[in-house]
């Protein structure tokens, strides 16, 4: 049975993280600007990005940078806090977010 608000979330190990899940996943504009935010500050809760989408599209991608791999996402109290695997990332494929975000618009 989940404790609090939320469900337990299952992060992919990262042997297990496809190169096309984080390639689709950092093809949208909105997810990238999702993980520069998160480069740029640090860990951050889900509600503080300023972004101009719906909470449920918000959530959305969130979803799916989690399920590529690319954030990992804890809780802490009544706040789901969002963290980069970037790291991790360059371990399995070295420098293809930076390569990513490099050539992609913002």
């Amino acid at each position: 049975m989940p404790l609090g608000r939320w469900t337990p979330l299952r992060h992919p190990e990262i042997d297990q993280v496809a190169i096309d899940d984080v390639l689709h996943a950092l093809a949208d504009p909105t997810r990238r600007r999702i993980v520069r935010m998160l480069i740029a500050d640090g860990d951050r809760p889900c509600g503080t990005f300023g972004l101009e989408v719906s909470p449920s599209t918000l959530s959305h991608h969130f979803r799916s940078l989690r399920k590529a791999g690319i954030i990992r996402q804890f809780d802490s109290g009544r706040q789901r806090i969002n963290t980069l695997r970037v790291a991790e990332l360059d371990t399995r494929f070295p420098g293809l977010v930076d390569t990513i975000l490099d050539s992609a618009p913002d």
